[in-house]
């Protein structure tokens, strides 16, 4: 098939520069158009960035004499793309009204934005998980006046290594969840030559992260009921989440109390070595093989050993074993700006393709 043609609108930050390496090469997706603020539009995407690229990769060719288009001028930048990701950089009011403006041109608007995380119509995926609440997608389109555009949104970088698990164990139904995260610089935007401060360094607290870590989860295991998404009512979630001084990949530290407990620390190691969904089973081109992996070494997950296990797009457990207070615990790890953003919001945009929701207008 011919490539879609794909806007990232917040092409300068971060995450719309990891987009654009992500995307490089990419089977499906084409990208044809950078949007970011009136002061980087007329300027090429090399001038824009000037000493600004954060990936350790080259600025990839393709993009490099883009012209940055101005992201306010939306029927502009729309006319020009079958769909947009959205890693723009405002208040999110100013977010949410501009992803809307975006769908209502007919763009469907795939979102790494926490923004509409909790607009009850707008679907927020792990597609192993839930590609099901794209379902809500068609209560939302009448909501908008729209026919093919929409907001679909990814979850919070920090949940990405335990919420997979908790969903690969939920026959033991988890009631109670304990976990603290270590959480990389890049989740702020940021290297160690931007924020130097931050070498051999903790910081005890991450503005609004603690409560996204907690109820995030429980939208992703929620239901579609009268064409709104209803979260669920357990487990208990309570975090605690830490700045840490790394670049890439967030870990977890994870307590957990079951209704039904497994048999055996073996149990809960297959469940999570079977476990897959939508993308393995559609074998979608940003799709990890295997989506969990266990290590059995009692040092393992590492940053630097595991981070970018199956591109950056799969997640890494260890140390699962019995608790004196709770049933089990466990280290996870996934890398936060590939699983827990960019890469996330990709395979999100490959879900919806395959679904039908996204196509060439």
């Amino acid at each position: 098939m011919a490539k879609l043609k794909v806007g990232i609108l917040g092409a300068t930050g971060m995450v719309g520069q990891r987009f654009i390496s992500l995307l490089e090469n990419h089977p499906w997706f084409e990208v044809t158009v950078v949007a970011a603020s009136p002061r980087s539009a007329g300027k090429t995407y090399e001038e824009a960035i000037g000493d600004r690229w954060k990936m350790t990769t080259p600025m990839p060719e393709a993009v490099k004499k883009l012209v940055v288009m101005n992201v306010n001028e939306v029927n502009e930048v729309a006319s020009k793309v079958d769909f947009c990701f959205s890693a723009v950089d405002m208040s999110k009011d100013e977010i949410k009204a501009i992803e809307e403006a975006y769908a209502k041109t007919e763009t469907p608007v795939v979102s790494n934005n926490s923004a509409h995380r909790w607009t009850p119509d707008v679907p927020m995926v792990i597609p192993e998980i839930n590609t099901s609440h794209f379902d809500v997608i068609e209560f939302q389109k009448k909501r908008l006046g729209t026919t093919k555009g929409f907001v679909a949104v990814k979850p919070n970088c920090s949940i990405q290594s335990y919420t997979p698990v908790l969903t690969a164990w939920k026959e033991f139904e988890p009631t109670q969840v304990v976990a603290t995260t270590y959480q990389a610089i890049s989740g702020a935007g940021k290297t160690f030559k931007d924020w130097p401060e931050m070498m051999g360094n903790i910081i005890p607290f991450i503005s609004g992260e603690e409560e996204k870590s907690e109820q995030e989860p429980l939208k992703i295991w929620g239901h579609i009921e009268n064409g709104v998404i209803v979260k669920a009512k357990a487990p208990l979630i309570t975090t605690q989440c830490i700045r840490v001084p790394v670049l890439n990949g967030h870990t977890a530290a994870v307590f957990v109390n079951f209704n039904k407990k497994p048999s055996s620390k073996e149990e809960l190691i297959a469940k999570l070595r079977e476990f897959k969904g939508f993308p393995q089973e559609h074998n979608l081109p940003s799709a990890p093989k295997q989506f969990i992996q266990y290590l059995e070494e009692d040092n393992r997950p590492q940053v630097t050993a595991d981070v970018d296990y199956e591109n950056g797009m799969g997640v890494s457990i260890g140390r699962i074993r019995e608790d004196s207070l709770f049933d089990y615990k466990f280290v996870g790890l996934s890398h936060n700006t590939v699983r827990g953003a960019a890469g996330g919001a990709v395979l999100c945009a490959e879900s919806l393709v395959e679904l039908g929701y996204i196509a060439a207008k």
